[in-house]
């Protein structure tokens, strides 16, 4: 670890497998702390955000009170970045949205509406305040329907390439707050949509557990899970017990996922050659969509969903965690006003939309209901809310097989595509 003086300042400066080994630290300290407050398990706060904010906010208080600040080294921030929207790629299966039909690719198109009109609000509020337009963007579809991996890629290229300062810890604390708002606000529209409208549920008996939500996030999860991985094998069903996750099996879609990134950066160099600036992940995404479906198609090759969400997991976990790790948290001091009137104007509009554009058009019933509510969690947050907001509506009113199939899969990977590419197309009027 090295050590100058910058500004009067003694710096500590992590090189690259020293910021990775304290990322990997922090991780666990937020895993431990979700294991000690319930509170952050029941708002699907994750452990790289509780983990990461803690030494953000310690570096931010020695900093600020002149005592030593911190470089990071991000070089492997940016391999597991990759590395990981190449996993959400390899899941964007064509057999799988083929699977869901016509609801699937018009929950994918509500949800493409919502990117867009997120950021049109957030621009009117960034201007509003007399902020670049693209600080708009960051308190809009990166973060919201983003989520944190989303914020942590744009806001930092917003940083770097387009000289917005403060935008990747604008991102991340936006993402954060999204988290919490969209675990809290689906259950509770849900319920109000289905009193006013008195819609016919499941169950006519209503006597849950105060803290059922809570206590059966694990079983919904791991219920769902499939699904939210975006797992295309879900016709071998019968034998999934039996498929064992091996170093080979491994090894192979982790080298599938090489080599995504791999000439993934090529289209990334070739496109910015070409003057369209993107997110370096971009490239590799598009490689790894490529790749899944040609393999499907031809049955030359297979990609394991299994593995390769397990892949996500770990590389997700590392990348947000040294991210936020990074955050310059001070830089925050003269957007908070502005932030918060983006943040609440996101939830006003998250809800209009649930209303109008889920509820109303696909059908006004009780599953339409459910995923108006899974709309919200990761309309604000990630599937994991969207996951939680439709328990807390089903553990009382009875089961939406319909929503619990068609909401991971548009929130686990598709918007993840869509989003992406109306963040580009909007961010580039205004670079």
């Amino acid at each position: 670890m090295e050590r100058a003086l910058v500004n009067g300042i003694w710096q500590l400066k992590f090189d690259m497998m020293q910021a990775a080994a304290l990322g990997a630290i922090m991780y666990y300290f937020g895993v431990w702390l979700r294991s000690k407050i319930p509170a952050l398990v029941r708002y699907s706060i994750p452990a790289p955000a509780v983990g990461g904010l803690t030494v953000a906010v310690v570096t931010a208080i020695l900093q600020y009170n002149g005592i030593v600040s911190f470089a990071f080294d991000g070089a492997l921030q940016t391999v597991f970045m990759i590395c990981f929207f190449c996993t959400v790629g390899m899941n964007a299966s064509y057999k799988l949205v083929l699977r869901g039909g016509l609801m699937v690719v018009a929950f994918w198109g509500v949800s493409s509406v919502v990117s867009v009109l997120q950021n049109a609000v957030g621009i009117a509020a960034a201007k509003g305040f007399g902020l670049n337009p693209l600080m708009g963007i960051i308190g809009g579809s990166v973060p919201m329907i983003g989520g944190l991996g989303t914020a942590g890629a744009f806001g930092a290229l917003f940083e770097d390439e387009y000289g917005i300062a403060g935008a990747l810890s604008a991102g991340i604390a936006c993402a954060t707050f999204g988290m919490v708002a969209g675990s809290i606000l689906g259950g509770p529209v849900g319920e109000w949509i289905i009193k006013i409208h008195k819609i016919a549920t499941p169950n006519r008996v209503h006597a849950p557990s105060p803290a059922y939500a809570a206590q059966n996030e694990d079983a919904v999860l791991e219920e769902v899970g499939e699904f939210a991985q975006g797992d295309a094998s879900r016709e071998r069903e019968d034998d999934e017990d039996e498929h064992k996750v091996s170093g080979p099996h491994l090894m192979k879609n982790l080298s599938w996922i090489l080599v995504a990134a791999g000439f993934g950066s090529a289209v990334s160099y070739y496109l910015k050659k070409a003057g369209i600036t993107l997110p370096p992940y971009l490239g590799a995404m598009i490689v790894a969509i490529v790749l899944r479906n040609v393999g499907d198609k031809t049955e030359l090759f297979a990609i394991d969903s299994k593995c390769i969400g397990m892949i996500g997991d770990i590389t997700l976990g590392l990348y947000i965690t040294m991210a936020i790790n990074s955050l310059q948290l001070w830089q925050l001091a003269n957007l908070a006003l502005p932030l918060i009137v983006m943040m609440i104007a996101q939830i006003v509009l998250i809800v209009i939309i649930a209303y109008f554009l889920v509820f109303k058009l696909f059908g006004g019933n009780y599953d339409s209901t459910v995923m108006a509510g899974g709309l919200i969690g990761f309309g604000l947050g990630a599937t994991p809310n969207a996951l939680v907001c439709m328990q807390a509506i089903t553990a009382k009113y009875g089961p939406s097989e319909k929503a619990f199939f068609v909401v991971p899969i548009v929130g686990a990977f598709l918007v993840d595509i869509s989003n992406a590419t109306v963040i580009a197309l909007m961010s580039g009027f205004f670079r």
